[in-house]
């Protein structure tokens, strides 16, 4: 489930039988629930077999009352889903964190299937991550573990301070300036004009500006991911959301993130941590969703 989109898959395995794509219901809780069961029973349908059903969310469960929080898609927050969608569907449904089920998937077999520590991240609507050591994804008991996107932007420049208000009721959060509608955002205080993620993207070969935005964004990103290393020092960052798409990121953020990867004087050397595009597409996590049951 996403911020505008709900992607579905059908897996025998690892072999994918159907996927489907509907938009995200904005702000209707109700219909959220009815989008994600039709998008289950339709993928049933196709696959021609009774299935199970595993659910990535934007948020996660609360281990105390089993409702929704921390969700960007906010209209879930303090949701019975699971009990909604167990009830609409006549089954038990297993739900997860979206950024969990994405490292999940790329740590299994996807761009990082060789690495001990694993940093899955999606920048979409959104901007989250998931924890993968050895084969296992790390939650922590508060369910926050990964929640890279609501820290504070590090090594933040005076005009990026206090930074734009986020849902979560902090200002300067990553997800402020890492998100699609961040760097929407940033671009539009830049120069008045409203824009969408890829077109500033694409117009960044002729316009200043969008070049600019979009310069902005990668130091952003840098500096973000850079603190990560310092705390986990990954050997793969992966990226996933609609953001990943973004293909001059591989190559322009590793180097900018050096100068801010801890190392002393002459010390200092590239670090060793690879950032990688998804191997299974943006929205890989619905793999890891549907391996939230186990593989018969």
């Amino acid at each position: 489930m996403g911020g505008t989109k709900i992607e579905g898959i059908a897996l025998d395995g690892s072999r994918e039988v159907a996927r489907m794509r509907v938009e995200t219901p904005r702000h209707d809780y109700r219909a959220t629930v009815e989008a994600v069961a039709a998008l289950a029973e339709s993928l049933e349908q196709r696959a021609a077999a009774r299935t199970t059903v595993g659910v990535g969310i934007p948020g996660m469960l609360s281990p105390d009352t089993g409702l929704v929080k921390n969700a960007n898609s906010v209209w879930l927050i303090g949701q019975p889903l699971l009990q909604d969608l167990q009830h609409r569907l006549g089954r038990e449904v297993r739900i997860a964190n979206d950024a969990n089920c994405f490292a999940v998937s790329e740590a299994a077999d996807g761009a990082a299937a060789d690495a001990d520590v694993v940093f899955g991240v999606i920048v979409g609507t959104g901007t989250g991550a998931g924890i993968v050591v050895r084969g296992q994804v790390l939650t922590g008991p508060n369910g926050v573990a990964g929640e890279w996107g609501h820290n504070p932007l590090p090594w933040a420049d005076d005009d990026e301070r206090p930074g734009p208000a986020c849902y979560c009721g902090q200002h300067g959060c990553i997800e402020t300036f890492l998100s699609g509608p961040g760097l929407s955002a940033d671009y539009e205080r830049a120069t008045g004009r409203v824009e969408v993620p890829p077109l500033i993207v694409d117009a960044a070969a002729r316009d200043p500006a969008a070049r600019a935005a979009l310069e902005r964004y990668e130091r952003r990103m840098a500096r973000a991911l850079a603190a990560v290393i310092n705390v986990l020092d990954p050997d793969v960052i992966v990226l996933g959301g609609g953001m990943s798409n973004i293909d001059r990121l591989y190559t322009r953020v590793p180097p900018l993130w050096s100068d801010y990867v801890f190392a002393r004087g002459r010390e200092r050397e590239k670090s060793r941590t690879r950032l990688v595009r998804a191997a299974h597409g943006d929205s890989s996590g619905v793999r890891g969703a549907a391996w939230l049951w186990p593989v018969q």
